[in-house]
């Protein structure tokens, strides 16, 4: 369900010991002194999502993918031998013997070959693979001005508006930046930023050379105002409400309820504004800095490009933007607007997704570059079966157009020969006709024994 809030304003009177109980007529039929609290819970139990944990699983492998991508294109000659990638391979914990069968399991991304010369397994990409990697190339090129103004926004949020080059540099792929936004990005646009240097890489700084009002608007902020047009003044509840979307099987009791309509409506400062300035020690203005957290968490993940990031790079910038300790707890007390997920490796990753992003396990507005990596993804799902057929169609293709080309031949050798040799010589254009076309079919064959060699690789997969 997606609501921006559980009730209106009118259905809730209490006093300071009775409060009425809703019911889903939004009746007032019964009252009560209060026994329990009607604040947010500190601690809940993680509610699994399925899509996304499945999201993640897809993830997992096309993480190892990439690893081995890298290690094939760090060569000159963009290919390796099996062997050797064995040995590359033990840096991302593979045990010997595991990277090749590895590899034979996603025929789409690797292309294993025999050396013409040196007659040994070497492992290459295939051309769809490239193709993906132009791809994301070309995306993560064309919008690096919307990855400035990302950039811009989120030294903005930060206390003295700068960051540690090193966190901005770990996160940089969740952002849209390029490996070498240092350069590309921080560098060439001095009017906006400045790089304090130092002599050590952590202790580098990107400051923002001067602050711009029209960049101070939160997502939420936009989503607001599409309600506003919709609903005119009945959306005057949904002031300072976000987007609440609880995962399949949350349990929503009544005074969790309660506490989520007051949660609602309760006001909070923008991450944009300068709340150092402010009185925080009353129990109210603390209130209003946990809800200035959720926001400020919302909008990190707003300027994302797949809208979400791991929890591990979200504790980078705590100091920096008055997030709270324990993260992971602090978010799982509001899965109505984030998911934790634990999946894509062995539990030590935690990957928080922004709920109302997503429907079906898919982002509701893709961009080009998301639109890349997935492709990458779609390979990397794709049946080692269809990748036999392709080969097949491959071999079908080549073997027709050498019958075509022998043809041609054919045709040649009568035209020019024709004026020159009698009908004594038929016998010898046989002989010639008959080595052309078994020179076709050694072809056909060697074909066959691609095939039966795609075959045990298939296999060597099952087994």
């Amino acid at each position: 369900m997606r609501v921006f809030v559980t009730r209106t304003s009118n259905l809730i009177k209490h006093n300071i010991n009775n409060f009425a109980l809703i019911h889903h007529t939004h009746n007032f039929n019964s009252t009560r002194e209060m026994s329990q609290s009607t604040a947010i819970p500190k601690k809940q139990l993680r509610v699994r999502d399925h899509g996304y944990d499945n999201y993640m699983e897809i993830e997992k492998k096309t993480r190892k993918v990439l690893k081995f991508q890298n290690l094939v294109l760090s060569e000159p000659n963009q290919s390796l031998p099996i062997s050797r990638l064995e040995t590359l391979a033990r840096r991302f914990g593979f045990p010997r013997h595991e990277a090749g069968a590895f590899v034979l399991k996603f025929p789409h991304v690797f292309e294993i070959f025999e050396h013409p010369v040196q007659r040994i397994l070497f492992c290459r990409l295939t051309r769809k693979a490239i193709l993906q990697i132009e791809q994301e190339r070309h995306a993560l090129a064309s919008q690096v001005p919307r990855a400035v103004t990302r950039l811009r926004k989120l030294l903005m949020m930060s206390n003295e508006h700068r960051l540690r080059l090193e966190h901005v540099r770990i996160a940089r792929a969740a952002f849209g930046l390029p490996d070498d936004f240092e350069l590309s990005v921080v560098l060439r646009y001095p009017e906006f930023f400045r790089l304090i240097d130092a002599k050590e890489t952590r202790n580098k700084y990107i400051e923002l050379v001067e602050r711009d009002p029209r960049l101070a608007k939160c997502a939420i902020e936009e989503v607001r105002e599409r309600v506003y047009r919709e609903r005119g003044g009945d959306a005057e509840d949904v002031r300072f409400s976000f987007v609440i979307d609880f995962p399949p099987g949350f349990k929503i009791r009544k005074y969790f309820r309660i506490a989520m309509w007051k949660w609602q409506r309760l006001p909070y400062w923008s991450p944009y504004e300068d709340v150092s300035g402010y009185d925080l020690r009353s129990l109210e203005a603390q209130k209003r800095m946990e809800k200035r957290a959720v926001a400020t968490i919302h909008e990190l993940l707003s300027l994302t490009v797949e809208k979400k990031i791991t929890l591990e790079r979200i504790a980078h910038f705590r100091m920096a933007m008055n997030l709270p300790k324990k993260l992971k707890e602090f978010l799982l007390q509001h899965q109505g607007i984030f998911y934790v997920s634990t999946r894509g490796n062995q539990g030590k990753l935690h990957t928080v997704f922004l709920r109302e992003a997503y429907r079906k396990g898919e982002l509701i507005e893709p961009n080009d570059l998301y639109l890349a990596r997935r492709k990458l993804a779609e390979l990397v799902l794709l049946s080692p079966r269809k990748a036999n057929v392709d080969r097949e169609l491959v071999g079908y293709r080549r073997s027709r157009l050498d019958d075509e080309m022998g043809q041609v031949t054919r045709a040649y050798v009568e035209d020019a020969c024709g004026d020159f040799k009698g009908e004594d010589d038929v016998g010898g254009y046989k002989n010639a006709e008959d080595d052309l076309t078994s020179d076709i079919g050694s072809e056909v064959d060697s074909g066959d024994e691609d095939d039966d060699f795609d075959n045990s690789i298939s296999l060597q997969k099952t087994s």
